[in-house]
């Protein structure tokens, strides 16, 4: 891990990188500025943020400013920040994330795909409400945890129970084999 007086960098992988992840990264960098650095990306990136994920942050009073939709290969660079944190977000991400370097912690926190959501604008925009629900809980209770006094068995195993919180995929209910 990063030393003591170094934000922790974690990164939240998606297939799009273009909600779930980015939604993560938003609410991260907000709720543990100074102690974490979000990143976001995916292994097949849309190339563009969802507006529905863009209009929810600015309605939250979130910069999206410097948000935009990336290959998890930038993230695997020399000259990349090192993780310490590793989440995958969607089910697909978790069954082909590879080994990024330094081999962060990492856990599966799979949730419901908001950009695939159909029905009227409010139905949508309630999915992506929910998401945010969810990640933001998921989130807050890693923010919490005393990172420095959990030896990395019980860190582990913390992180991994956060990912089972309300509205996790079946497969991240399933205690699915690490990411990473």
């Amino acid at each position: 891990m990063a030393e003591i007086d170094e934000p922790l960098n974690v990164l939240f992988l998606c297939t799009g990188n273009s909600a779930r992840s980015i939604i993560a990264e938003a609410i991260l960098n907000r709720a543990g500025a100074g102690r974490f650095r979000a990143f976001s990306a995916g292994s097949q990136p849309k190339g563009e943020v969802n507006p529905h994920a863009i209009q929810l942050l600015e309605k939250l009073d979130f910069d999206v400013g410097n948000f935009r939709s990336k290959s998890w290969e930038e993230l695997m660079q020399p000259d990349a920040p090192k993780m310490d944190f590793l989440f995958t977000v969607c089910d697909d991400a978790a069954e082909t994330c590879p080994v990024f370097p330094g081999q962060p912690m990492s856990a599966h926190w799979g949730i419901e795909d908001p950009a695939k959501a159909t029905g009227t604008p409010a139905e949508i925009a309630f999915a992506f409400s929910e998401a945010f629900r969810m990640l933001n809980a998921r989130i807050t209770a890693f923010i919490s945890l005393p990172m420095r006094a959990l030896d990395n068995l019980s860190l582990q195993n913390r992180i991994r129970d956060i990912g089972r919180q309300d509205g996790a995929t079946e497969k991240a209910k399933g205690g699915v084999k690490d990411t990473a």
